[in-house]
């Protein structure tokens, strides 16, 4: 006698099934989000609308509060300003971000740890005291001021200038760098360096041509996060900068609080908004790009 057979249940009746029994699970995740999705309608989608809607609309319909920003003379001269300081932000914050989260990958797990506190020490201050802080740092007979002068360079009060601000923002904005980058970096073969080196390469050109374009899609995440950041920065800028030297959200205040322009205001915030998502397209290329190159390096 031959032995009996079970035949398995069709693909199509497992599929049916394991669809079926997704069904409630998918509904109870859709509740789940559901809060979450009812505020971000509610406190950011609905302002941001209404925000957009006045500066088309108030006080006529129209682009007069867009064509009205490039004949003041003020909202390009301050927006211009606005880009440049959130780039030399981001260059510098880089810069000094870059080397601290490599070294944080190649210490041990102890000095890693401490070295993520320094990180995470400015969030544990509150901001109006880090400002006011650098305040008395930047100010005339500051710490700064006192440096310079003692190795004959007077006079420099950085207080009131974009330089102030911007190197203020450098130790804000230093945490919103620093870890992107190390979460990249950590998870890149260490041991890559090593095969680069026994082939030959120097130990510049092994990190040069392996490491630093392996890591590139962890510096566009921080470069992009500190750079998006430093556009609507208010607080920084309002204390440490000065009327004449005034940035983005500066100017956004004055047309809100004292012109009472609200349409103005929604027509630079609406700006604002779409050189965010520009740099956001922009960034996404190149993450594209830089993901072939890893992919690249890696079948080398």
């Amino acid at each position: 006698m031959s032995a009996p057979t079970t035949s398995a249940p069709p693909p199509a009746a497992v599929t049916n099934g394991a669809g079926l029994a997704g069904r409630p699970r998918r509904r109870a995740a859709g509740w789940f989000i559901l809060p979450a999705t009812a505020l971000l309608l509610v406190f950011f989608c609905y302002p941001l609308g209404n925000i957009i809607w006045r500066s088309f609309t108030d006080p006529s319909a129209g682009l007069g509060n867009y064509t009205k920003l490039l004949d003041d003379g003020v909202s390009v001269t301050v927006l211009t300003r606005t880009l440049v300081t959130a780039l030399i932000v981001g260059a510098c914050t880089l810069v000094i971000a870059y080397p601290y989260a490599y070294a944080m990958t190649r210490v041990t797990p102890r000095t890693r740890n401490l070295m993520t506190v320094v990180v995470l020490l400015p969030f544990w201050t509150s901001m109006m005291a880090r400002n006011f802080a650098w305040y008395m740092l930047e100010q005339r007979g500051g710490l700064i001021d006192d440096a310079f002068s003692a190795i004959g360079i007077g006079g420099v009060v950085l207080l009131g200038s974009v330089a102030g601000v911007a190197v203020a923002m450098v130790q804000v904005m230093l945490p919103f760098a620093v870890l992107p980058l190390y979460s990249g970096m950590e998870g890149i073969d260490k041991r890559l360096l090593d095969a680069a080196t026994s082939l030959g390469a120097p130990r510049w050109r092994a990190f040069a041509r392996v490491y630093l374009p392996l890591s590139l899609p962890a510096v566009l995440s921080g470069f992009t996060l500190v750079f998006i950041l430093t556009l609507g920065f208010y607080v920084t800028p309002a204390l440490l900068g000065s009327p004449q030297q005034s940035l983005v959200p500066q100017l956004i205040a004055t047309r809100v609080t004292d012109l009472l322009d609200f349409g103005g205001a929604g027509a630079l915030g609406t700006v604002l908004l779409a050189i965010t998502l520009l740099a956001l397209f922009v960034v996404s290329r190149f993450a594209n790009l830089s993901s072939t190159t890893e992919k690249a390096v890696t079948n080398e």
